[in-house]
């Protein structure tokens, strides 16, 4: 692994977290996030149903526009996961200025952190990670875990690991 992480659980319940993009990678990543407790609020000028979904049902606050300098000033972690690089870069590089931990879906090397892929089971709370350098062996890895012990998530997620 070329860059190595130090796995660590952080208690994210009522945290106010920023995911800047309304898409699938991003919807993926509310939901893992929603399972923790987060306060999750999302900024994009367009929503997938999924994400949509979760606005209705109040389970996200959610702004229809684009991502606004500033943004960022109160969260306590930022997901960029839009599908434009200068939005993700931009997102990345006020995070950085705030020293707030930022995930940048299109670009491992401006991660302070990655996103792993869970597995929630009755007894315990895996998370798995590659250092984003092999995402069908995590895909595997958890593949086997649940083969084992089982997983309370009532949806599947072939790609959490960024």
């Amino acid at each position: 692994m070329e860059k190595a992480y130090f796995p660590m659980f952080v208690d994210i319940k009522g945290m106010k977290i920023l995911v800047v993009g309304g898409g699938n990678i991003a919807l993926r990543r509310v939901k893992t996030l929603l399972e923790f407790g987060a306060d999750v609020q999302v900024i994009a000028p367009e929503l997938c149903a999924g994400m949509k979904e979760l606005a209705a049902e109040g389970k996200i606050r959610s702004e229809l526009r684009e991502y606004m300098e500033g943004d960022a000033e109160s969260a306590g972690i930022v997901i960029a996961a839009t599908d434009s690089r200068a939005v993700n870069r931009a997102v990345q590089e006020e995070c950085r200025h705030r020293k707030i931990p930022v995930n940048v879906a299109d670009d491992r090397d401006s991660c302070d952190f990655y996103f792993p892929s869970v597995v929630i089971t009755d007894e315990a709370v895996i998370g798995i990670n590659s250092g984003g350098e092999d995402p069908g062996r995590v895909k595997r890895v958890r593949s086997g875990i649940e083969a084992l012990y089982g997983n309370r998530r009532d949806y599947s997620d072939d790609r959490i690991e960024k």
